[in-house]
Formats: structure tokens, C-alpha cells, sequence
């Protein structure tokens, strides 16, 4: 089978990519490499992945340039496509929102059309949990309204929602939503607060600790993200549904001191904490219910967060050469 991973050198396409070619498939990967944050641990996934040439084949490019995504899809014929390519991050999308617009809405308008015109088998791709904004009932079901996103982030994200109906319900086009919930592990995204906490921790500096530590969040290991893409993949049946929204994400919520405690057990360490005021487009809880996705393909998250953190942190020192 031939899938189509966009954004395949970021945190979560990169281990997607990874177990798709270790389970057989012929991957093309697609990704521009900006710049967003740091290059040099986006060229060392890659260098990762083109180590099973025979299996990954790489092509940079963006997808908001609609052409270079009709020569792929011409070229390639893919049976499937996971589209993982997105501007990320909740606080830059206040700073510089065009660079959402640009990936999130043009870039997955492209990816649906070409779905479309070439006639993909099914077209998976990321949301998010932030759709449901500052929603107080909890846990968070697929049926729940999610119209009031409190950042732009999660706006296009929403949008794509919306825009993978219409196509589903015009043209029959198999679409499947993932809202993930806070996705943590190696090779993690050097923004996210896993990563820079352990960063400074080790250096002994403060850690900025938003909402007074109020925070709560469903945390998501990268292993359950990949193995549910991967279940989906196997199992979808385009005549049970052509649109689906299924959330992806650890059923307990933890409290954000109660993370950094373990951080602190696993590097044995103590971080100084400088407490900060609530930011901005944050939402304060999040709580994910997987029972949408269990009942279609047998799915539960199983990494415990004082093991997610044990692999990140392992990870981290090996990466940067730190003893322990």
C-alpha cells in the first residue's frame, strides 16, 4: 500500500513514517522544513527514515503550493494519505497567525482537492483537542459542541473539520479526523513544555509554570498516537462511514505540578518554579473519552505517564550527550 505522510519530519510523521515502513508499506513523505523551531533535530529524523530507502521515499516541499501537490499525487497514486503538516502551536498562532492560514486551511484545501481529484481510499488527518476551547463538561466526547475555539490554532483546525465534511458529503471522499490530545515523547517537539522543562531543569534554571500550575491535560504518548493511525489504517471501511471525528488521547487528566513531579523523580532533580499568570488562548482542562475510537477499532491508549516521560527523558540525554 502506498501512503502519503505529510509532515513526515515532524514529531508525530516521524514516527508514523517509522513503524509504517517497519510494517511494509511504501511511505512518501512530504515536508517543507521551516523553520519554526530548530532544523538540525528535523534533519536528524529525516536522516532516520532514509535509512529504509526501499520503503520511505522523501519530497520537500509545502503544501499550501498547490501544484506541488498535484504532481505528487499524479506522480504517486497513493492509496491512503495522512496529512500531519500543519502550523503547530497554541501561543504562536497569536503571534503570527498568516502562517496558519497559509498551512492549516490553503495547504489542507489543496491535500482534500487532490484527494479528491485522484481518488484516495480514505484521507486521514491531525486536529485537535483545543477545538473544544474552554469547554467546562468533561470528559470530552465527539458529540460535543466544539464551535467556540479561543485561539486561532484550533480555528483551522475546526475548519478542517468542517471543510473534510463538505468534501466527504459531496464527492464521497473518506475523510477521518483525529483530535489529538497533547502528544509527548522522544524526539518531541522542542517547544512543548515536556522538553523545556527538562531542558532547564538540567541546567538548573527556572521553568515558567503558566495559571499558577492550574493546568490540567489528557497526556498522549507518541506510541498510542501512531498505533491508533496505524489500527485506522487497517481496519476503515468506507461503506460504515464516509466522515468521522475520533479523539485520540490519554483518558486521565493530570494535573500540570503532578507532571512536573514526576520529571523531577525521573531526572532526580528539583526545578525551580517561577509561577506565572494564565496565557492567552489557554485552555485550562482537557480530558479525553477514546470510547468512539474503541468501539471501531479496538483502540486504548497504554503508556502511563511516568513511563512517557522515562522514554522522553532517556531520549533527551542520549541526543544531547548529557550523563547521567
Amino acid at each position: 500500500m502506498k501512503v502519503l505522510v505529510t509532515g513526515c519530519v515532524g514529531f508525530i510523521g516521524f514516527h508514523l513514517s517509522q513503524k509504517l515502513t517497519s510494517k511494509g508499506y511504501k511511505v512518501i513523505g512530504v515536508d517543507s522544513i521551516n523553520n519554526y523551531y530548530g532544523t538540525k533535530i528535523k534533519m536528524d529524523r529525516l536522516k532516520i527514515l532514509k535509512q529504509n530507502s526501499k520503503k520511505f521515499t522523501f519530497n520537500k516541499g509545502d503544501i499550501s503550493n498547490f501544484s506541488f501537490v498535484q504532481k505528487l499525487f499524479k506522480k504517486y497514486k497513493f492509496d491512503q494519505v495522512i496529512n500531519l503538516a500543519a502550523q503547530a502551536g497554541v501561543r504562536y498562532s497569536i503571534e503570527n497567525p498568516k502562517a496558519y492560514l497559509d498551512s492549516n486551511l490553503v495547504g489542507f484545501f489543496n491535500i482534500l482537492e487532490c484527494s479528491k481529484k485522484y481518488k484516495v481510499k480514505h484521507l486521514i488527518y491531525a486536529s485537535t483537542s483545543s477545538v473544544y476551547g474552554n469547554n467546562s463538561k468533561l470528559p470530552f466526547k465527539e458529540s460535543r459542541h466544539a464551535d467556540h475555539p479561543i485561539q486561532f490554532y484550533a480555528a483551522t483546525k475546526r475548519s478542517n473539520e468542517l471543510m473534510a465534511h463538505a468534501f466527504s458529503s459531496l464527492y464521497k471522499l473518506p475523510t477521518t479526523g483525529l483530535r489529538f490530545f497533547t502528544v509527548y515523547g522522544p524526539w518531541g517537539r522542542p517547544d512543548m513544555a515536556l522538553f523545556k522543562f527538562t531542558k532547564n531543569i538540567l541546567k538548573n534554571k527556572e521553568i515558567n509554570v503558566y495559571n499558577d500550575g492550574n493546568h490540567s491535560r489528557s497526556f498522549t504518548y507518541i506510541d498510542d498516537i501512531v498505533d491508533a493511525i496505524d489500527l485506522l489504517l487497517q481496519n476503515y471501511n468506507s461503506k460504515n462511514n464516509f466522515y468521522d471525528i475520533l479523539n485520540i488521547g490519554g483518558e486521565e487528566s493530570v494535573n500540570l505540578m503532578n507532571f512536573i513531579q514526576v520529571i523531577e523523580h525521573k531526572l532526580g532533580l528539583k526545578a525551580k518554579i517561577n509561577f506565572m499568570p494564565k496565557q492567552l488562548g489557554d485552555v485550562e482542562k482537557t480530558e479525553s473519552d477514546c470510547s468512539k475510537i474503541t468501539s471501531l477499532v479496538d483502540y486504548k491508549p497504554k503508556v502511563p505517564i511516568e513511563d512517557g516521560i522515562s522514554q522522553f527523558i532517556d531520549w533527551y540525554k542520549d541526543y544531547y550527550n548529557i550523563g547521567d
